[in-house]
């Protein structure tokens, strides 16, 4: 399968805050609602919200791309030059989550959904 990119996290410092605009913008409530992860689903956009994202070197928001393979496609991004700011980790339920910043300082996600 080629990279999809369905997702979407905000760092963000007042979870309160940050879930009421998002509640307000995408017009849903939100699918988890946890201290350490709100997530919204809409319109087949999955949109995060990780108050603990600044602390791990996200700058702004991160697109993740849901790939088929996350070590295989994360070794792939190191070799064409990209740094590992979050290696692998599963993040719940088998779910797996990383995160590489390029040459120019952008952050590219992955994830991968767990296996069926």
């Amino acid at each position: 399968m080629a990279a999809a990119l369905k997702t979407i996290i905000y760092p963000v410092k007042d979870l309160e805050r940050a879930k009421a605009l998002f509640s307000a913008l995408l017009e849903v409530e939100p699918y988890a609602d946890e201290p350490y992860y709100v997530g919204f689903k809409s319109a087949g956009q999955d949109v995060g919200l990780d108050p603990n994202g600044h602390a791990r070197g996200m700058t702004g928001p991160v697109p993740y791309w849901h790939v088929d393979d996350i070590r295989a496609r994360l070794a792939t991004l190191v070799a064409a030059g990209a740094e590992v700011l979050q290696d692998v980790q599963d993040v719940g339920g088998g779910k797996l989550i990383a995160f590489v910043k390029d040459a120019d300082g952008n952050l590219v996600g992955l994830t991968q959904d767990p296996a069926a």
